[in-house]
């Protein structure tokens, strides 16, 4: 038993393991069930959709060839929002949605603003979230910007696919070469152009040459690399995709170590095809020998939600008050979370299964009530899950005989030694799976059908006060509707509480939400006291109470007042739980509200690997900065820790100020699943949106050198950051999954986590010192204090990258290291330290703990040893940006001494003349 029970722990593991947002496969070197979603705030237009096709043509026969015949895009699914006229050649779709699309063609964050980028917060070599292109970019308007649609998408796919990132870096576009020349940061260095100033005002552009800075010896910051229109360099398609000549990705022979590319920064240095290279598509690829047939594609339109809910009323779910909360739970997501419009059915199922409502279209709250009044009220019997499916899928047909699309709802709080028995059956329907369990135990045979339909999973323990149930319902919003018609949750929390004790807050309403705001009480034992006020005082009443499940709950008409609504529920029990959740929806359609997603960096894993939180905070696809992250990780006991995320571009966290949150999870307290809530609020004046382009994009082209003659773009759009938008407060919650976690020691665990690796160390040269800062990594990973820095110089980077330990050691015994997540700052001189041939100084950084183990080493900093050469021959006129002559002031000087001369001369006649005067004077 003991045996089966382990093998079943690690099939679950292992199905985990395969659960991704994305299906897309490799298949025969191409891949197949690529997802392109037209979000549905576009506008209908055909031509996007032949845009999409054309686009996805030219860059499959583009990627074939960069990549050495290795692989290629086989067929491809374009998503149609629903509001689009319907078509005989659209079909249903099965298990596509916005949720899983890898491409989301969608309008700029910022009005004006095509760039295509990849949404990527993971490490190097790690798959990114989606590519993001514009109805503009599609279109083909944005061509003279960013070059060839299908180009850039083989760009973008890179990023996407195999975790690599660009050879540019719009925060150092200029660096030190070892050649003592300034050099445009690129790969392959082959490239060559011009740099120059595009200086606009009133309608006009001029360009200049490039002037340096007296502070950092590099080009000033308005200095952009201008690429010649004819080159004949191939690499690389990860700085500038869009020259002609440009067909390979940089490799170990031509990749450009020494720029400070993201790419150099973010894998050690190494070329984008050695990461592409080490990556599992290539190693499970050959070339092939002939060239690949074109894209296939299939034309997918959403249509209405087609939701059936399947309830376990087996004999398992009496006990911990389990059938109640089950009711509480899908009573709110019947009364709230599904959306006007939607088609919902019910099965009861323990034993066997009983079809208690077939489909009923949701137009009001008279259809909701309905369905409420249909959900179970005793339990018993046994567990027959594929009863109850089988049953769901008959609710289904009835209405549309294509169950493509359809969604199941499976809660259930046991194991079923049955259930492998329909997965076929499941797999092959396209119908999607969305599985709660309830309780520890979790059938792994529901897990599989919910991974291979493209379904949701959700945990909720025995624990009540997590809410974790009602938390679980409250996320399963249609993925293919529009964000405004989705439920948000800004509230979700619970306490156990002595008979007459208080439990009070406030809930925080801003302006983006607002319609259909829901306020929702549960009890275990009493109804409590209820008190609600809104933000200018006034009482609300009127709470619907439902005694048998035990819940009240109030809807506010119209649009909930913008502010601090203050709550106070006193307990009328002892032992008593009091679950408190808020959720509204978007208070205007052409308003996006601000929302947070939640998810970690893996389904499942091994001691003592650390998990990664992710929570990002979006408006639209606007970044929202400084507001305050919380994670509440609940494990399978009802055990709940409490992590700060943050947004600090160290650690767990991979670009600092893009809005996503994250930290290392080590606080492991047994084998099994853990589920994650995450939290955000945007206190006033803290919480700002990004006005930042977002990172791993196409370059923008500001122009071309043709013939000699340097031919500039219209300027990009200037980003001001003291002009962002400060937000007023909000408060979001969210549901991220669970994830099971295997092999964790009973008892004390053992310390087995080392420092997480420094990735922002940054040096600086000032006189004879080296100066370095860098963010305070922890004792286990972003937790704690470290023991020791070891800090070791070179003046060869890969010596110093491939042989750490025999690098020249520097001296810390003075630097005592701060607590994590601190800025440390550290100063030192280098002394003859370097060759007679050596041009920088090479710096990385190990960090050491209490027991002795060691972080990854740091990303590689570097300080130049000499002043390097700019251009050779400046414009006439032009000067230092911080020294040197300027024509103005030339000019201005010789006027200056103009206006004194004819001064002086002024004086001396009218000295002259009086002399003569008096002279004449005295002769009369």
């Amino acid at each position: 038993m003991v045996l089966f029970k382990s093998f079943v722990f690690f099939l679950l593991l292992y199905l985990l393991q395969g659960s991704s947002a994305s299906f897309v496969r490799l298949h025969d070197n191409g891949y197949e069930d690529i997802i392109i979603a037209i979000d549905p705030s576009v506008p209908e237009d055909e031509k996007i959709i032949q845009g999409i096709q054309e686009m996805v043509t030219t860059a499959s026969t583009y990627l074939f060839e960069a990549t050495e015949k290795r692989f290629f895009f086989k067929n491809v699914s374009i998503l149609i929002p629903e509001k689009w006229r319907a078509s005989p050649q659209y079909r249903k779709p099965k298990h596509e949605s916005y949720t899983h699309a890898d491409v989301i063609v969608a309008p700029p964050a910022i009005p004006g603003r095509d760039d295509p980028y990849t949404r990527q917060f993971k490490e190097c070599g790690e798959k990114a979230e989606y590519i993001h292109f514009t109805p503009d970019f599609v279109l083909g308007k944005k061509q003279n910007e960013y070059g060839e649609s299908g180009k850039v998408f083989v760009h973008e796919w890179a990023h996407l696919r195999w975790g690599v990132f660009d050879e540019y870096n719009d925060e150092q576009r200029f660096y030190s070469a070892k050649s003592k020349k300034i050099e445009a940061t690129r790969c392959s260095t082959g490239i060559s152009g011009e740099n120059r100033v595009q200086n606009c005002q009133g309608g006009s552009c001029a360009l200049r040459r490039c002037r340096t800075d007296s502070t950092t010896k590099l080009y000033e910051k308005d200095c952009q690399f201008f690429p010649d229109k004819d080159q004949t360099e191939k690499a690389s398609i990860m700085f500038m995709q869009s020259i002609n000549s440009v067909v390979e990705f940089c490799n170990k022979n031509n990749h450009n170590k020494e720029a400070p590319s993201l790419q150099n920064l973010k894998c050690q240095h190494r070329s984008t095809w050695e990461v592409i290279s080490s990556s599992e598509d290539f190693q499970m690829t050959t070339p092939m020998e002939e060239s690949p047939l074109s894209p296939v594609f299939s034309l997918l339109r959403s249509s209405e939600r087609i939701v059936c809910l399947v309830l376990d009323k087996s004999g398992s779910m009496s006990s911990s008050d389990r059938l109640n909360r089950m009711n509480q739970a899908a009573k709110h997501f019947l009364l709230q979370t599904v959306e006007n419009g939607s088609w919902v059915g019910m099965v009861h199922f323990d034993s066997t299964a009983t079809i208690v409502s077939q489909l009923i279209q949701i137009k009001s709250n008279t259809e909701r009530s309905n369905l409420v009044e249909k959900l179970p009220i005793v339990a018993s019997g046994g567990t027959s899950i594929c009863s109850g499916i089988d049953s769901a899928f008959k609710v289904i047909e009835k209405q549309n005989p294509q169950i493509d699309g359809s969604e199941i709802v499976l809660l259930t709080d046991g194991e079923d030694s049955t259930a492998r028995n329909c997965i076929d059956t499941v797999s092959q329907s396209g119908a999607i799976i969305h599985f709660i369990a309830l309780g520890p135990s979790a059938d792994q045979a529901v897990i599989e059908m919910s991974n291979v339909t493209g379904g949701k999973h959700y945990y909720a323990s025995d624990v009540a006060e997590n809410n974790g149930l009602i938390d679980a319902f409250g996320a399963l919003t249609s993925e293919n509707a529009d964000p405004s018609q989705k439920s948000l949750q800004l509230e979700s929390k619970g306490s156990s509480l002595t008979n007459n004790a208080w439990m009070n807050d406030t809930i925080t309403i801003d302006s983006t939400v607002g319609k259909d705001t829901f306020f929702l009480v549960t009890w275990k034992t009493q109804k409590p006291s209820i008190f609600l006020w809104d933000p200018i005082g006034t009482p609300i009443n009127n709470f619907t109470a439902d005694s048998n499940s035990k819940m009240a709950y109030i809807t506010i008409p119209g649009t909930a007042q913008v502010g601090s609504w203050a709550y106070s529920l006193q307990s009328s029990a002892n032992n008593e739980i009091l679950t408190i959740t808020v959720t509204s929806r978007a208070a205007n359609s052409s308003v996006p509200p601000i929302t947070v997603n939640a998810k970690m960096n893996k389904d499942a894993d091994s001691f003592p690997n650390p998990m990664i939180i992710y929570a990002e905070v979006l408006q639209g696809y606007t970044p929202i900065l400084g507001a305050t992250v919380t994670a509440i990780i609940e494990s399978n006991r009802g055990h709940t820790e409490v992590l700060e995320l943050l947004d600090n571009g160290a650690g767990a966290d991979s670009f600092k100020n893009d809005g996503v949150y994250s930290r290392y999870f080590t606080a492991y307290t047994e084998n099994g699943r853990y589920s994650l809530k995450v939290r955000a609020h945007g206190g006033m004046h803290s919480a700002r949106r990004s006005f930042q382009y977002p990172a791993n994009r196409a370059v923008y082209i500001p122009g071309w050198v043709v013939n000699g003659d340097v031919q500039a773009n219209p300027p990009r759009p200037e980003i001001n950051e003291d002009g962002q938008t400060v937000l007023e407060n909000f408060s979001r919650t969210a549901s991220g999954g669970a994830f099971v976690m295997s092999q964790v020691p009973s008892g004390p665990l053992p310390d087995m986590f080392p420092p997480s690796q420094i990735i922002d160390l940054h040096a600086t040269f000032d006189e004879d010192k080296i100066n370095l800062t860098w963010t305070a990594p922890g004792d286990d990973f972003d937790i704690g204090t470290v023991q020791q820095y070891i800090i070791r110089i070179s003046g060869n980077m890969l010596d110093l990258r491939d042989d750490f330990d025999n690098a020249l050691q520097v001296d810390t015994s003075n630097l005592l290291p701060s607590e994590a997540n601190s800025e440390e700052t550290f100063a030192f001189k280098p002394g003859n330290i370097s060759e007679e041939n050596d041009t920088h100084i090479f710096i990385a950084i190990q960090s050491v703990d209490k027991s002795n183990l060691t972080s990854k080493l740091s990303n590689i900093a570097q300080v130049a040893l000499f002043i390097p050469e700019g251009d050779p021959s400046p414009d006439p006129g032009a000067s230092n940006a911080k020294s040197g002559v300027n024509i103005l002031t030339v000019v201005l000087s010789v006027l200056a001494a103009v206006v004194l001369l004819s001064l002086v001369v002024g004086i001396i006649v009218y000295v002259f003349r009086k002399t003569s005067s008096r002279k004449h004077s005295t002769t009369f």
